[in-house]
């Protein structure tokens, strides 16, 4: 036996369940994404590229370890 529901909660739950779509449907660019970095101060660009870098090198890892610690040691040597 199948159970059966009132109408009045099939049209809601297709409402709050159904995917929205953006309003504002705009497209971002690489320029859009790569414009804070190069927006930013000498001293933390240096800092971001350097955490990239160091981000890519741990890549081929399976299970990349002391990313953190190499952040901190990063962010460390660029603020003396």
């Amino acid at each position: 036996m199948a159970f059966r529901y009132p109408n009045v909660a099939t049209s809601v739950l297709r409402s709050v369940v159904a995917e929205k779509r953006s309003s504002y449907k705009k497209t971002i660019g690489l320029s859009d994404v790569q414009e804070p970095i190069l927006s930013a101060p000498p001293e933390v660009r240096r800092i971001i590229e350097r955490v990239l870098q160091a981000e890519k090198d741990k890549l081929y890892m399976k299970a990349p370890r002391n990313i953190n610690d190499d952040i901190l040691r990063i962010v460390k040597e660029e603020v003396q």
